[in-house]
């Protein structure tokens, strides 16, 4: 049974989302053989301002890169 977690910041629309799982799903299939009924996939949003990189919060990088 895999399991997909993927964490992306807050945005995505539905569409987006629902591509997402439909191409995770499909990769696992012909990857490695796996059903689509075994295939469980979670997407959690996180707020700009909880992620961080490059020593900067999300948010702040997007906002200093607007400038």
């Amino acid at each position: 049974m895999p399991f997909i977690n993927l964490q992306i910041t807050k945005g995505a629309t539905r569409e987006q989302k629902k591509r997402v799982v439909e191409d995770f799903t499909a990769s696992l299939v012909t990857h490695l053989g796996k059903k689509p009924e075994h295939i469980h996939i979670v997407i959690e949003e996180i707020e700009e301002e909880n992620w961080g990189f490059a020593g900067m919060l999300t948010d702040d990088f997007r906002r200093d890169e607007g400038k």
